[in-house]
């Protein structure tokens, strides 16, 4: 199907009586109309449905006015809350937000930001901290502010936001041994760089505690249904366990709804802890033990930060922390 024609700037002229130069000058802002034609010209644009054509602007500048985000995930909740944070300050600053999903792969995420960086974007926001080494030579050849998220413990490529994984897990672990849980398995899905942080803290805080770290493994993306299933094998083949911990709370949910479908009391038989503090697992009953983290305000800072560089302003911390809140809920 060949592409529809778009009005231009020059359909717009032709029908209000002005020049073209008059017509773009009006659309971007200009004072040198009067207030008559000025109307004029915004009536007839909507009229004919006028698309704006950044592109000359994109080649001509130095700045797209866009900021790149890429994102390995566009169904969990993590990331929307963290795009609704960066949009607090992007949209009010006159900054647009260009997402591309690179589901978890590296080189999926390599080839999606050469297409962000192809369109001039100011500035990128990474949700991950490990790259393909092609991934760090575009960043170090684009020149422009990179922040990225949801990490604290690894050395960033220029700036970090987040947290720390492996000690909000060590944290939580922790907690659970306290209350008295020997027997704590850890459910790690996806097997993302945060997946793996989280169990390094997890095993930690079993060993010197004197207790033997179980980790059960699934390459699948969270879910509910896929948190019910590593119940099931846990039930199966560790019945002596009297505690979960869950890389998210997607599956500590789905644990808990294989619990209850097998008449298993929580947390009087088996503890249940999630990662993240969803809205679901808040609102459910009993609320959901979890690791409350900051993502809108993740997003916001991150936006913020990387704002202020494009001001012309120097990082002056090259990892910001903004920590996070462990809840024990009513199944803790």
């Amino acid at each position: 199907m060949p592409k529809k024609r778009r009005p231009t700037l020059q359909d717009i002229a032709d029908q209000v009586g002005a020049t073209k130069m008059t017509v773009s000058r009006c659309l971007r802002g200009g004072d040198n109309v009067s207030e008559k034609m000025r109307k004029r010209i915004f009536a007839v644009a909507e009229e004919l449905g006028y698309i704006p054509n950044r592109a000359p602007d994109i080649l001509s500048k130095a700045t797209s006015r866009a900021i790149g985000i890429l994102l390995p995930s566009l169904t969990n909740q993590v990331f929307a809350d963290v795009i609704k944070g960066v949009e607090t300050v992007t949209e009010p600053a006159g900054y647009h937000l260009m997402l591309t999903h690179y589901g978890y792969s590296p080189e999926v995420e390599e080839r999606s930001l050469a297409s962000l960086l192809s369109y001039n974007v100011d500035g990128v926001i990474l949700s991950d901290s490990q790259h393909t080494p092609r991934t760090l030579r575009m960043l170090e050849t684009a020149g422009i502010p990179t922040v990225e998220l949801m990490d604290t413990h690894l050395p960033p490529f220029q700036q970090a936001v987040g947290f720390n994984n492996v000690k909000a897990a060590y944290d939580m672990v922790s907690e659970m041994i306290r209350r008295g849980r020997k027997h704590v398995v850890y459910l790690a899905v996806r097997l993302d760089a945060r997946t793996l942080q989280r169990q390094e803290g997890y095993t930690r805080a079993m060993e010197e505690n004197g207790l033997k770290p179980v980790t059960l493994r699934s390459e699948q993306r969270s879910s509910f249904s896929v948190g019910a299933t590593l119940m099931t094998q846990i039930l199966e083949q560790n019945p002596h366990t009297d505690g979960i911990f869950c890389t998210n709370d997607d599956v500590a949910i789905g644990a808990y709804f294989e619990c209850q479908r097998r008449g298993l009391a929580v947390p009087q038989d088996m503890a249940i802890v999630g990662f993240h503090g969803h809205d679901v697992g808040q609102a459910m009953t009993p609320r959901l033990a979890s690791v409350i983290t900051p993502r809108e305000a993740l997003g916001k800072r991150a936006a913020e930060e990387l704002l202020a560089r494009l001001d012309g302003r120097p990082v002056t911390d090259k990892v910001i922390d903004l920590g996070y809140q462990i809840e024990a809920g009513g199944t803790l």
